[in-house]
Formats: structure tokens, C-alpha cells, sequence
């Protein structure tokens, strides 16, 4: 059974920084690509090859740098803005950075305050 857990969500005021982290439990395979969502409508918002290849939403290109250690996920995040507060998900499950995998973390909250 595997599980994802975010950590390190909160509030900032605009233009503050935060980093989330996601721990995976259980067996999850480095092969994986692990990335972050935000959302009722799980938007993208970085992901990551199991070669360590990001890809980021144009939103945050620039601002947020996503890494990982094996099936641990990071994501840093700078110059918030106030359209950043959101739930924001760890996601892992899938061999391609096209779709989200089948697992999903519990999310952690991201407020941005003006």
C-alpha cells in the first residue's frame, strides 16, 4: 500500500517562499515520476523524471524548482503570489510526465496573502 505525505504548506504574505516536501510509504518505484498538482481541478504544477527532468506549469516557470531523492518529492517555491493559494498534492504513479499516477497525497494547504 503505498502513501504519499506533503509537509511543509502555511501562509506567507506575497512575494514569500516555501518549500513542500512529499515522503512516499510503502513499495513505490524510483522509476516513477513524481510531481506536485494544486486544485480542486488538480492542476499541474511540476513534475519530475525518475531521470530528474522537470517540467513546470508556465504559471510558475521561474519561481518554483521541484527535485526529488529517489521517491521523495521537493518543491520550492518563491515569490509566491496570491493565485498560488491552493491545496497543493503530491502525485506519483505514472511512467510519464503527460498524465498524473494513480497516487495521491492527503495535500497541504498554501495560503498567499497580499
Amino acid at each position: 500500500q503505498v502513501q504519499l505525505a506533503e509537509s511543509g504548506g502555511g501562509s506567507v504574505q506575497s512575494g514569500g517562499s516555501l518549500r513542500l516536501s512529499c515522503v512516499a510509504s510503502g513499495t513505490l518505484s524510483d522509476m516513477y515520476v513524481m510531481g506536485w498538482y494544486r486544485g480542486k481541478q488538480r492542476e499541474l504544477v511540476a513534475v519530475i523524471s525518475a531521470s530528474g527532468v522537470p517540467n513546470y506549469a508556465d504559471s510558475v516557470q521561474g519561481r518554483f524548482t521541484i527535485s526529488r531523492g529517489g521517491t521523495s518529492a521537493y518543491l520550492q517555491m518563491t515569490d509566491l503570489k496570491p493565485e498560488d493559494t491552493a491545496v497543493y498534492y503530491c502525485n506519483s504513479g505514472s511512467l510519464s510526465v503527460r498524465a498524473p499516477g494513480n497516487f495521491w497525497g492527503q495535500g497541504t494547504q498554501v495560503t498567499v496573502s497580499t
